[in-house]
């Protein structure tokens, strides 16, 4: 693992790479680590989970060793805890899968798995589930991704809904004295990621936003301010 989550300063921005240039990923992401960014946001979409499809193995392990960012990689695939091992061994340092991705009785199974690659492990959850399905699993995962648009696809607008499910993964996590993170995906920019920030959220990812900019640094040093 690159990076201890716990010794990282909140909060954390993790630009997206579905929204770079896809011809010049290596540079794309030196240029995100060089303006600031700690984590950088991969998405990977198999075409059944979510329509879309995205990164592959390859284009992943291109990435390894070429930056010190941590990997921050969102499995939007049917049946995650069968592709484990080779997401690691591309160059995975966090793992994050869907809820609705698999039956209830594989779920912590998955977790046990990520963990004993030496990754860390994150849980999804899609706008419409809800947030109490996340209750047996938050003591045992390092990040819990609420995602707030349809995942598979960039450029939605927020949903504001998702502010409250914020609120209730906030009370959720109260009694635990080691909580995960707090990450967001979805339509994040200025006035989404600071509403997003006041409510809990703790790592904000954000594609067309940075990438899209010519400033990117600026913008990372925008979305950190409350």
């Amino acid at each position: 693992m690159k990076l201890d989550l716990a010794t990282l300063s909140k909060p954390i921005i993790a630009p997206s790479l579905l929204a770079a240039n896809r011809n010049d990923l290596v540079n794309e992401a030196k240029k995100a680590e060089e303006d600031g960014a700690k984590f950088l946001h991969i998405d990977v979409m198999d075409g059944k989970f979510v329509p879309n499809t995205s990164f592959t193995l390859e284009e992943i392990a291109l990435l390894t060793d070429k930056h010190h960012l941590l990997n921050d990689v969102h499995l939007m695939i049917e049946e995650p805890d069968l592709h484990i091992e080779e997401y690691v061994k591309a160059g995975a340092d966090l793992l994050t899968f869907h809820y609705e991705a698999l039956p209830e009785d594989r779920i912590e199974h998955c977790i046990d798995l990520i963990h004993s690659c030496n990754c860390y492990a994150g849980i999804s959850i899609k706008p419409n589930t809800k947030v109490e399905v996340l209750l047996p699993y938050i003591n045992k995962v390092d990040l819990i991704l609420l995602m707030s648009v349809e995942p598979g696809k960039g450029g939605q607008k927020f949903l504001p809904s998702s502010l409250e499910k914020l609120d209730e993964i906030q009370k959720m996590l109260k009694p635990l004295v080691k909580k995960p993170l707090i990450e967001i995906d979805g339509g994040i920019q200025e006035i989404t990621g600071k509403d997003a920030l006041l409510h809990g959220a703790e790592v904000l990812v954000a594609g067309s936003y940075l990438y899209g900019h010519s400033d990117m640094k600026e913008r990372i040093e925008g979305l950190k301010c409350k």
